[in-house]
């Protein structure tokens, strides 16, 4: 649900290469002048047929200093920059936790949760966390995390196996930066993603441990009002964080709601 480049089905330019180290130093400097001719090319006659803001897309993808650092960092996508952020300052992630990953491909967020919780055991002094990642996309294999994929997190067969799979059948924090696939009109897309928000909302009572965090992407628009006042309603503790990696001139912001009280109602009447 969420994308890292053009298309999907593409190869990302934000995924780092499992075959980078492999490379001689030759090689690489062969690459970069590839690459510099092909971006020389596409602002030519050789490429007429990109419009001007896949042009626009291009040029600010490789410009961006988190494509960059996430291939130094091997992320799978520079969203991970963002969730990193998040718990650094609000400390939603910690040794032990589980966490349910939603709209979980590439994986970047899921690395991120990975290493927080010590999903490995990388520290043998800290608790072991849990990683549940659930995409309608494939996810490559992680050390430390499981996915389920092909999977509509939506689906009441998927809630199922969800609880089958998280120890204990729940999750300590739930995850979203899934969007659906953009039509162009934004007040179309805006509703379709306060819906998903919504319907992860709705799967709290059967797999959120009271005391529990959500954290979901939203696009303001008219409908995030009641979304958060629905998040008010059953969390001690809304706010709305936009991360340094989210891009400055998108409508992209994050709910985060923490202290999760089944059955309860915070909001004001």
């Amino acid at each position: 649900l969420k994308t890292c480049g053009l298309n999907q089905g593409a190869s990302r330019p934000c995924d780092a290469s499992p075959f980078a180290p492999f490379f001689s130093i030759r090689t690489w400097k062969l690459i970069g002048a590839t690459l510099r001719c092909q971006r020389f090319h596409a602002a030519g006659s050789h490429c007429k047929g990109r419009t001007g803001a896949e042009h626009l897309w291009l040029t600010r993808h490789f410009k961006d200093p988190f494509v960059k650092a996430a291939k130094v960092e091997s992320y799978r996508c520079r969203s991970a920059f963002k969730l990193l952020e998040v718990d650094d300052r609000h400390r939603i992630l910690r040794p032990g936790l589980r966490v349910l990953d939603c709209g979980a491909a590439p994986g970047a967020w899921s690395q991120v949760a990975v290493q927080r919780v010590n999903a490995v055991g990388t520290d043998p002094s800290a608790p072991v966390g849990f990683v549940l990642g659930v995409d309608l996309l494939h996810v490559f294999p992680l050390e430390g995390a499981t996915f389920l994929c092909p999977a509509d997190v939506t689906d009441p067969r998927t809630l199922q196996r969800i609880r089958e799979l998280l120890p204990g059948g729940r999750a300590d924090v739930i995850l979203s930066d899934m969007a659906p696939n953009a039509t162009g009109i934004r007040s179309l897309d805006h509703d379709r993603l306060i819906g998903l928000c919504s319907s992860l909302l709705d799967l709290a009572p059967d797999v959120l441990e009271p005391g529990g965090t959500f954290l979901c992407k939203t696009w303001a628009g008219s409908q995030s009002l009641a979304l958060r006042k629905r998040l008010t309603g059953q969390f001690q503790n809304t706010r709305t964080v936009k991360p340094r990696a989210s891009r400055k001139e998108s409508a992209e912001v994050y709910l985060l709601a923490t202290q999760y009280q089944r059955g309860k109602d915070f909001a004001e009447d």
